[in-house]
């Protein structure tokens, strides 16, 4: 987690070493995940590698709690399971009403779980200056709240909630359409094709709203020292 964040940031202590592409070309290669993790051990000790997790393993349990309140809160109408092209107008509305009450326990999660998800940030970032602002969950939010006020805990929110909704529309709109479309009800795999193509459809998608996630992140950390 930390390693990779740090990547985010441009933390890039380490120079790239040489190496050969499969063409023979000397290209240069940036140290790899153990080599980053010897460095933070190195420099800040095994616990440096937990740096932020107390915040984020908060953030995750009031995601998971928030979800499940508005899932009982507003529970969704069953609907029958439609696979035929004939019905593709009725499984389509299916699709779009299941997705419309995805997203909105997505985004009251998010913004439930958003200040925490600030800290845990912080915390990790203060690695690159060696700052020591954020050393507590509960130091961090009388700071934050000192400095900033009520909004300093949702900074980058927005960009985040951006990257989720287009992450829920776009993977199972366009997984619904490959069902519909492109899988042949006849074939005998077609049950087992449809179970992954959502998975595989949300790495895809994954690839697109990652700049939403990153500039969130960043926002988050900017003059946070």
């Amino acid at each position: 987690l930390l390693m990779g964040f740090l990547v985010q940031v441009g933390h890039e202590p380490l120079p790239p070493t040489v190496g050969r592409n499969v063409l023979g070309r000397k290209v240069l290669y940036l140290p790899g995940f153990f080599t980053y993790a010897r460095h933070i051990v190195e420099v800040d000790g095994k616990r440096g590698l937990f740096r932020g997790l107390t915040p984020r393993l908060i953030s995750s349990t009031l995601s998971t709690i928030t979800r499940g309140s508005v899932k009982k809160a507003f529970p969704l109408e069953d609907m029958e399971h439609v696979s035929n092209k004939d019905d593709v107008k009725t499984s389509l509305r299916k699709v779009v009403r299941e997705t419309s009450h995805e997203m909105m326990m997505q985004c009251v999660s998010r913004v439930v779980s958003h200040p925490l998800h600030v800290i845990s940030m912080r915390c990790m970032v203060q690695f690159v200056g060696r700052e020591v602002k954020y050393s507590g969950v509960f130091s961090a939010i009388g700071r934050i709240f000192k400095e900033e006020g009520i909004l300093g805990f949702f900074v980058g929110l927005v960009p985040h909630i951006l990257g989720d909704v287009i992450f829920l529309w776009c993977c199972n709109l366009v997984a619904h359409f490959i069902n519909t479309y492109a899988v042949d009800d006849n074939f005998s795999q077609a049950s087992v094709i449809r179970s992954y193509t959502k998975f595989v459809m949300g790495i895809a998608v994954s690839m697109l709203t990652y700049p939403f996630l990153l500039v969130g992140d960043l926002m988050a950390v900017n003059n946070c020292g």
